[in-house]
C-alpha cells in the first residue's frame, strides 16, 4: 500500500498567495499589488452599475472620456489617482475613504 500525501484545501487568501509566491517577497508585494488595482477597477465598476449610469454618462459627470472610465474599471490599469478617484466619488454621490492597513508582509521563520 503506497502513502498518500494529502493536501488540505484552504480558502485563506493569505496561505493561498504564500503557496503560489513560495518565499518570496518580490511575488507577494506584486499580488497585493495587483489585487488592489482589482479592487479599485471593481468598486468604480460596482458603483456605476449600481447608479445605473452608462461609462459615458459617468465620464460627462466626471468631465472626461469614456475609455478613461473603461481604463479605470480595467483590474490591469496602474494610473489611479487620488484626484481622478475624488471626482468619480463626488459625481456617484460618494466620498474617498483611505485607510492604512498592517502590512501582509511573508514571515520568514
Amino acid at each position: 500500500m503506497r502513502s498518500q500525501k494529502t493536501h488540505k484545501q484552504t480558502s485563506d487568501a493569505l496561505a493561498l498567495v504564500e503557496e503560489l509566491t513560495g518565499k518570496s517577497q518580490k511575488m507577494a508585494d506584486l499580488v497585493e499589488h495587483e489585487q488592489a488595482n482589482l479592487d479599485i477597477a471593481r468598486k468604480i465598476y460596482d458603483l456605476r452599475t449600481k447608479a445605473k449610469i452608462s461609462q459615458a454618462g459617468l465620464a460627462r459627470k466626471v468631465g472626461t472620456t469614456q475609455s478613461v472610465i473603461s481604463r479605470l474599471e480595467d483590474a490591469d490599469y496602474d494610473g489611479h489617482s487620488l484626484e481622478m478617484l475624488r471626482r468619480i466619488a463626488s459625481a456617484l454621490e460618494k466620498r474617498v475613504e483611505i485607510r492604512f492597513l498592517p502590512s501582509h508582509k511573508l514571515q520568514h521563520a
